[in-house]
């Protein structure tokens, strides 16, 4: 466990998409640095067995099933963590879909689902966490865009739609945060996740799986989530664009 001069010690995070992939990542990388964290995501049993293997290896952890979808069930988390806590310091807004597919396939309910969950989810956070960070004149909140939020490729028009609007909502937290509240938009490209696995258009499926065919491990994004939280409060790292070494878009 981190030593009490370590910055990200004892600091409180919330991490929403925390049962796999980026979210569980950043949930070990930040239990090596002693931070207490708050888990959530859908999957109550890969929730569970994360926490209790963090919490025994002396991280202070607790976890809440939340859809980010339902802002009464994320009021609820950023309840629990202050409860639990006394404070929020940080939240990673990870939780995200990416059922890719031209538009002439007319996927509506998969735009909608999208919307849903890597836009709205994104707010409800926000609103979620807000008050309480004014309350205490301190806190960050980290969003997960994407490549896709900078450059747009056919078969992801509604993706990308949803990850630039994430990157406008972060770049406003930033400039009405004044000096209380950091932002950070982190945007990774090809990373080895289950984010492919909602695709169901099959030639938006095959040009995916070909691009992550150079996937980095989640691990590479987690870093880069520590790397902004473990900044000086006077710090504010407001853009990470990450991709593989070999990814050309």
């Amino acid at each position: 466990m981190s030593n009490t001069n370590d910055p990200i010690n004892s600091k409180v995070v919330i991490i929403t998409g925390a049962s796999s992939g980026l979210g569980e990542a950043t949930a070990r990388r930040l239990a090596d640095r002693g931070a207490k964290l708050v888990l959530a995501a859908r999957r109550e049993d890969r929730l569970k067995a994360l926490a209790e293997d963090l919490n025994a290896s002396g991280t202070e952890a607790i976890w809440q099933v939340t859809d980010v979808t339902d802002r009464n069930q994320v009021e609820s988390l950023a309840a629990a963590a202050k409860e639990a806590f006394g404070r929020i310091d940080v939240l990673v807004n990870n939780a995200g879909l990416m059922p890719l597919a031209p538009l002439d396939a007319l996927k509506v309910d998969e735009w909608e689902q999208m919307v849903d969950v890597n836009i709205k989810g994104v707010m409800y956070g926000i609103a979620a966490v807000l008050p309480t960070m004014r309350e205490q004149h301190s806190g960050h909140i980290i969003n997960l865009s994407s490549v896709a939020g900078h450059k747009v490729f056919p078969g992801a028009a509604v993706y990308c739609a949803t990850k630039y609007a994430v990157k406008a909502l972060s770049e406003g937290v930033r400039m009405e945060g004044g000096d209380e509240i950091r932002s950070t938009n982190i945007s990774p490209g090809a990373v080895a996740t289950e984010l492919t696995s909602t695709i169901t258009d099959p030639d938006a499926k095959k040009a995916a799986d070909e691009l992550y065919e150079v996937a980095i491990n989640a691990d590479a994004v987690a870093r880069a989530v520590v790397y902004a939280i473990e900044q000086p409060a006077d710090v504010d790292i407001n853009e990470i664009i990450l991709r593989p070494t070999a990814q050309e878009l």
